[in-house]
Formats: C-alpha cells, sequence, structure tokens
C-alpha cells in the first residue's frame, strides 16, 4: 500500500490569522505539535515529505525528533506562493499517487486511514465549517458521487484540502492548489471528519475535538 504513494505535509506558511506567531504545524493540540498528530497517523508509510518556510528549522527539528527519515523540501518563495507550490515542489520524482495534507488539519484517525487505503484519484470533503472556505459542487454518476468544480461562493460540501491524485497528472502551478486540481474534476468524493485550523476559535474547536476522541 504504502509503496505506491508520496505523502506530501504543506506547512511552509507562516499562520499569521491563527496570530500565534507560530506556523501552524507546531501548534499544541492536546500535549503535541499538530504535524506529530499528522505523522503519527502515517507510520505505514515510507515516503513522506514536509514542505518547509517559515520557521523551518524548528519543523524540521520537531520532525526529527519523532522520525528520522522524512524528506524535507524548501518553499522559499511562501510569501507569495500557495500550497499548489509547495505541493509541486516536492512531487518530484514521486510514486504513483500523491497524497496531499495541509499542515493545518487535524482528520479523524479512522477516516484518514480509510482514505489512504483508496486505490484511485478521490478528494477529501466535508459539510462546510470554516469561515473561507473552498466549495465543492457534485454530480451523481453510477451511485457514487464525484466532484466536479471547485468554487469560493457556492457549492454542495467544503473541500478540507486533503487529495489522492496520480503524480503524472499533476500539473504545475504556484498559487491555490484547488485551481490546478479543477483541469483534473471529475474526481470523487470521500467524506472525512476533520478541522482546519485557521483562527482561533478553529484552533479551540480542534482542541476540544481531540480531548472529546473526535467526536
Amino acid at each position: 500500500m504504502s509503496a505506491a504513494k508520496t505523502i506530501i505535509i504543506s506547512c511552509a506558511g507562516s499562520g499569521t490569522r491563527l496570530g500565534l506567531g507560530s506556523t501552524k504545524a507546531l501548534v499544541d493540540i492536546k500535549g503535541k505539535p499538530l504535524i506529530i498528530r499528522q505523522l503519527e497517523l502515517l507510520d505505514d508509510y515510507d515516503d513522506i515529505r514536509v514542505v518547509v518556510g517559515y520557521q523551518a528549522q524548528k519543523v524540521i527539528e520537531v520532525v526529527r525528533k519523532y522520525r528520522d527519515d522524512i524528506l524535507f523540501v524548501f518553499n522559499h518563495e511562501y510569501k507569495t506562493t500557495g500550497t499548489a507550490a509547495s505541493v509541486c515542489y516536492a512531487a518530484k520524482y514521486a510514486n504513483e499517487y500523491i497524497v496531499s495534507l495541509d499542515g493545518d488539519l487535524l482528520v479523524h484517525p479512522a477516516d484518514l486511514k480509510l482514505f489512504l487505503s483508496q486505490n484511485e484519484e478521490c478528494i477529501g470533503v466535508c459539510n462546510p465549517t470554516t469561515n473561507e472556505p473552498v466549495f465543492i459542487s457534485t454530480f451523481m454518476k453510477d451511485d457514487r458521487v464525484y466532484a466536479s468544480s471547485f468554487s469560493r461562493e457556492h457549492g454542495d460540501l467544503e473541500w478540507t484540502g486533503l487529495v489522492q491524485v496520480k503524480t503524472e497528472r499533476l500539473p504545475f502551478g504556484t498559487a491555490h492548489l484547488y485551481q490546478i486540481l479543477e483541469p483534473l474534476l471529475p474526481m470523487p468524493i470521500f467524506t472525512i471528519r476533520a478541522r482546519e485550523i485557521d483562527t482561533m476559535n478553529d484552533y479551540e474547536n480542534a482542541i476540544k475535538w481531540v480531548v472529546n476522541g473526535y467526536e
């Protein structure tokens, strides 16, 4: 399973909206940095690449204390580029599939395991919860639900930032990841339970979620 996939965690940004003076990958979630909680769910995977930029050395030090075989990719233009750039930089010589996971996303452990078990392209979605969501419009075909487009204004569901896509199909881009994924649609959706941390309210809710056993 793991040999065919490259996991990319994008955590180059500065997390200014959260206002803690820290990259969101390092915020404390019930006694552990967020990125460590992500990595704990990825122990079965050999090819994990962490994209760093803001506070890069701190992220590297924290990750290496947990696991010393992670590949670090620098996005030196993190102030002027989006997650598309981070993912594309890290995608060189990747395995058949790339799984892109934002460094500010907590996913229910059982849901992430199921998502990673999929052997096809798919997009992780949830019901709209954040203040500035990227919406997904959907349609049904052969008893399956597919994503048909992304939008900042309207849609049926919210994209979580989690996606599994074939490496050979990923075009290069430097803005938002959804902008380079849109030409690849339609793509099957996969509903997950997740919490994205953008604001202090998001952060507090994420901690409560973990404390309550992801319920």
